[in-house]
């Protein structure tokens, strides 16, 4: 995976992600792959021992991962969120407001366009789990 797709501070995550039955069966991994239909409210009992939680995109249609996103952000967790699979440049950054900070696309990914898409919108209407203030919060103080 290349820098620019990660937008984190601390070291990238190396363990390989293990299904969620697996890690629901096992207690030292700290990694773990939710596949789109598999509910994330299943790891809120683990968050505190996960350092990477990799959230499956099979097709760029396939919105529930971003609800996965933000269930896991609002739950309270800080580790590495990463988005894999089909991802588009376009959908990065409505992907960051639901809390990915990781990002493995099966096809590459143009910087340039890239920092196009996440330059687009600085400021937003809607509170999301990225923590960014809604326009309208920061025109009312």
């Amino acid at each position: 995976m290349a820098d620019f797709l990660r937008f984190r501070e601390d070291a990238a995550h190396e363990e390989p992600a293990v299904t969620l039955d697996s890690f629901l069966g096992q207690s030292n991994a700290t990694a773990v792959r939710l596949e789109s239909d598999e509910d994330a409210r299943l790891l809120l009992p683990h968050l505190d021992r996960l350092a990477l939680i990799e959230v499956a995109f099979p097709k760029f249609r396939d919105g529930r991962g971003y609800s996965a996103a933000r269930i896991l952000r609002e739950a309270g967790y800080t580790g590495e969120l990463r988005a894999a699979g089909d991802v588009l440049v376009d959908q990065i950054p409505f992907m960051r407001r639901c809390g990915f900070d990781a990002f493995a696309p099966e096809a590459s990914i143009d910087e340039a366009a890239l920092d196009r898409a996440l330059k687009r919108y600085p400021e937003y209407y809607q509170k999301a789990a990225d923590g960014a203030s809604p326009v309208w919060a920061l025109r009312h103080g």
